[in-house]
């Protein structure tokens, strides 16, 4: 070969090889997304995300959905190398029963497409909430019953929500009965279509609150025009206020009392086990110590439910001073109650105002 066929040849397998180099690729993360139960003609968007793992721009030509149930939208401008992108399917659930759509993605990368699907069920109403929504009232499920509003101090404003999914065909108005004076209840939207999700908003207004410490109260959910409180339908609030301070100096900081508890020779740390028979009570005795050098003032003892009762042999303990914490727990109680078994001191110990306690029930 001359040389000059030599160089041609050089130089066109170089540009060969830079452009094997130089070419997009197309990566979809989860090219079948299965989406489960969707309600009939509420629509869905299904959204993939891509990948240009390549060298060079990838262009998204076209995408064809596999009928006109499917609104699609996909970048307009290329996606650089590195770069991520969305292809969007809103589908309008309007056929009823299982389903099965695919995209046809034609890009810059090869002449043969890509191929996108998702699959799933349009029914008339949702029939599994359990896993979201264990709870069941009847009419209604719900996320939660136990909401919280921990750490708060006077002058705050927190939010809560509790989710409700409406399992009937006809739409459902919810409605909070014994709602305090320091809570607000806000409800998105207002009447919740049949197998829809709606929501409510709590929010808590901590001037009103009645005392520093746990603050307890239950309120109860309206399943239908005239219903009344029961177990059933009881959602339990509790609002942690934080007691206040003044501005302390170094040294009344340093002189301060100190709380600490002791669970025999070992140091509580938020957390004691203790093991309930069925259907039984048991009890466990915690050491208070004042590790500081001024009076500890236990103002409160609180639980979180009925299946704990404490005493406490002194309220007031002095510098390196004892007392203790007798706790029984009530195995039948305890397999009723909605929140875990925890307990509160509230005292004038400024570096721990609320030392909770959990108990680690076996």
């Amino acid at each position: 070969m001359g040389m000059r066929k030599f160089e041609i040849a050089l130089v066109s397998a170089l540009a060969v090889a830079a452009s094997a180099v130089a070419q997009p690729r197309f990566v979809v993360d989860t090219p079948i997304q299965k989406i489960g139960e969707m309600v009939f003609q509420s629509p869905k968007k299904v959204v993939f995300t891509f990948t240009n793992k390549g060298k060079a721009p990838l262009v998204i030509k076209e995408v064809h959905p596999s009928c006109g149930c499917i609104e699609v939208s996909y970048p307009d401008e290329p996606v650089p190398a590195g770069g991520k992108g969305t292809i969007t399917a809103n589908y309008d659930a309007s056929m009823m029963g299982t389903f099965h759509r695919e995209l046809v993605v034609y890009t810059n990368t090869q002449d043969t497409p890509y191929y996108l699907a998702f699959e799933g069920r349009v029914v008339e109403r949702m029939l599994d909430y359990e896993g979201d929504f264990p709870i069941d009232l009847g009419n209604v499920r719900l996320n939660t019953n136990n909401v919280e509003f921990d750490n708060v101090s006077r002058g705050d404003r927190p939010v809560a929500e509790l989710l409700i999914a409406n399992t009937e065909h006809g739409a459902y108005t919810p409605q909070l009965m014994h709602l305090p004076a320091y809570l607000s209840a806000e409800y998105l939207p207002r009447e919740i279509q049949g197998g829809r999700v709606g929501k409510i908003r709590l929010t808590l207004n901590s001037d009103k609150l009645f005392m520093d410490g746990l603050n307890q109260t239950s309120l109860y959910l309206a399943r239908y025009l005239g219903d009344k409180v029961s177990d059933k339908n009881e959602i339990v609030v509790s609002t942690v206020l934080l007691p206040p301070f003044r501005d302390m100096t170094a040294d009344e900081l340093a002189r301060a009392p100190r709380i600490v508890l002791m669970d025999g020779e070992d140091m509580v740390d938020g957390e004691v086990a203790m093991v309930v028979e069925k259907k039984k009570k048991a009890t466990k005795t915690i050491n208070v110590t004042n590790i500081g050098e001024d009076t500890l003032t236990i103002s409160a003892v609180q639980v979180f439910n009925h299946a704990l009762t404490v005493t406490l042999a002194d309220r007031n303990i002095l510098p390196h001073g004892t007392t203790k914490l007798k706790i029984t727990v009530d195995a039948k109680e305890l397999a009723k109650a909605k929140s875990g078994p925890r307990l509160l001191i509230i005292s004038n110990d400024p570096r721990h105002a609320k030392t909770e306690l959990n108990l680690n029930v076996e």
